[in-house]
């Protein structure tokens, strides 16, 4: 899926209709973080700004669902 064009609700809401209904808030709540950390990198790299692979490597942990 390209979300380049859609708002921030519009990401949120296909997210809610691509979970299975028995998902917790708790889960809910990490795909969000996940979506938000991936996007704030596309943004940045978009800007120009370089991330290193150290910096992925340290980030990384807190991207992946538990």
């Amino acid at each position: 899926m390209n979300t380049g064009n859609m708002s921030s609700k519009e990401i949120i809401k296909d997210l809610l209709l691509r979970l299975p209904d028995e998902v917790s808030l708790h889960q809910i709540a990490q795909e969000i973080e996940f979506i938000v950390a991936v996007r704030q990198v596309m943004a940045e790299l978009d800007r120009g700004e370089s991330v290193t692979v150290e910096q992925l490597e340290k980030e990384l942990p807190s991207w992946i669902m538990r």
